[in-house]
C-alpha cells in the first residue's frame, strides 16, 4: 500500500479538524470527518518515525546491547486531551499541526548512566541532519508528578525523495529501565482504576504514592529527587510503606497481572513488526494483532477503525506500536499486558528496607 500523503489535507483543514474534536458540542458528522483528517495527519508521521526509530535502535545498541527500542503513533484520546489542555486561566490554543509528539520513538537503557551516555554522545553531539527544536531533561529536572525521562523533538528533513514529509515532528524519548518500570506502572493503574495519573488528573493518594516511589527510584540511580518529597531515606520509605498499605498496591497489581487473558492473533510472529493492542479492562482481555512491515498501512487503517469503535469508552484502550520482536513488545509496553512484576520487585526493596 502507498504511504500516507501528509499534504492530502491542508494545514488549515487539519487544524480545523483539531478544533472540531476539541469542542465536545460538535455535531457527530463533523466529528467523523474530523477524525478522518486527524487519522491521515497521524498516519503521515509513520515514515519519519520509522527513520528515527531505526537510528535510535542502531546507536543505542552500540552503547547497550540490552537496549530496548520501540515506536508508537499517539492515541486519539491522548491527542484530544492535549488539544484541550489549559495553561493557567487561558483557553486551550494548541493546534493539531503544532503537536510535537504525535509520532514517538522510545529507548529503554539498562541504567541511567547508559541513558545519559546515549543522550550526550549521539543526540547532543551527534550528526543528525534533522533539526532539534525542543528538549527536556526530566532526569535532571523531574516533573512534579515524578515522571523522569529525556525528551527530544526533531523536525524531519530530507533532501532526497521523501521531501513530502519535511517539517513533520518526531519525539525521541530516552529513559532507564527503572524509569520505564515506574512510568508503565502508572499507566497500568490508570487503566484499571479509570484514572489519569499520567495527566495529573488522578486520585491524590495514588498520585502521592507514585511521586514518592519516583524519588526512591531516583535515589537508587543517584539522580535528583522529585520536588517536595523527603530527602531523608528513612522518612521517604516510611511514607511509601504507609501509602502502599492504604492502597493495597501489591495485592491489586498482582491480581491485575494474573487476571489478564491474552488473545494473540500473531500469524507471522517472526516477520511481525507492528502490533495492534486492544485492551478491554471490563473483560480483562488483551487482543493482539500483528502485521509485517509491508502491511504497515493496513495496520494504521485498522488502528483508526478500532479507535472509532471505542471512541469515548474509558474501559477500552487501543494503540499501534512498532517493535522488533514480540518479546520486545512485552518489555516496551508491559502496561498493556498489565504486567507490573518487575516494578513490584523494585518496590519490594523499599518496603523490606529496615
Amino acid at each position: 500500500m502507498e504511504k500516507t500523503n501528509p499534504k492530502e489535507f491542508s494545514k488549515s483543514k487539519t487544524d480545523l479538524a483539531g478544533d472540531i474534536l476539541r469542542n465536545s458540542s460538535s455535531i457527530e458528522k463533523d466529528k467523523n470527518n474530523a477524525l478522518r483528517v486527524l487519522s491521515n495527519w497521524r498516519a503521515s508521521h509513520s515514515y519519519p518515525m520509522h527513520i528515527f526509530k531505526k537510528r535510535l535502535k542502531s546507536v543505542s545498541e552500540k552503547i547497550d546491547k540490552s537496549a530496548l527500542s520501540a515506536q508508537r503513533l499517539k492515541r486519539v484520546p491522548s491527542i484530544i486531551k492535549k488539544l484541550n489542555r489549559h495553561y493557567g486561566e487561558n483557553k486551550p490554543t494548541m493546534k493539531l499541526t503544532q503537536m510535537q509528539d504525535i509520532a514517538g520513538c522510545r529507548v529503554v537503557m539498562s541504567n541511567v548512566k547508559l541513558a545519559n551516555n546515549l543522550y550526550q554522545e549521539y543526540y547532543l553531539k551527534g550528526d543528525l541532519k534533522h533539526k532539534r527544536v525542543n528538549e527536556k531533561d526530566y532526569i535532571i529536572h523531574p516533573k512534579s508528578d515524578g515522571y523522569r525521562s529525556i525528551h527530544l523533538i526533531y523536525r524531519y528533513s530530507s533532501d532526497k525523495g521523501k521531501k513530502d514529509y519535511n517539517g513533520l515532528l518526531v519525539e525521541v524519548q530516552i529513559r532507564s529501565k527503572l524509569q520505564h518500570l515506574w512510568a508503565t506502572a502508572v499507566e497500568t493503574v490508570d487503566f484499571f482504576t479509570n484514572q489519569a495519573i499520567k495527566s495529573n488528573e488522578g486520585q491524590k493518594d495514588w498520585a502521592d504514592f507514585f511521586k514518592l516511589v519516583s524519588s526512591a527510584f531516583a535515589q537508587f540511580e543517584n539522580c535528583p529527587i522529585v520536588p517536595n518529597t523527603p530527602e531523608n531515606k528513612k522518612e521517604l520509605y516510611s511514607l511509601i510503606k504507609k501509602k502502599e498499605e492504604e492502597l493495597q498496591v501489591r495485592i491489586k497489581m498482582k491480581h491485575w497481572t494474573n487476571s489478564i487473558r491474552q488473545f494473540d492473533q500473531l500469524k507471522n510472529k517472526t516477520k511481525a513488526q507492528f502490533f495492534l493492542l486492544e485492551l478491554d479492562t471490563i473483560q480483562e482481555k488483551l487482543t493482539i494483532t500483528s502485521y509485517s512491515k509491508r502491511n504497515e498501512q493496513k495496520a494504521i487503517l485498522d488502528y483508526a477503525e478500532a479507535e472509532k469503535r471505542i471512541y469515548g469508552k474509558k474501559e477500552y484502550d487501543v494503540v499501534l506500536v512498532g517493535a522488533d520482536t514480540t518479546q520486545d513488545l512485552k518489555k516496551a509496553y508491559p502496561n498493556y499486558f498489565l504486567d507490573t512484576r518487575e516494578f513490584l520487585i523494585s518496590l519490594d526493596k523499599i518496603l523490606t528496607y529496615e
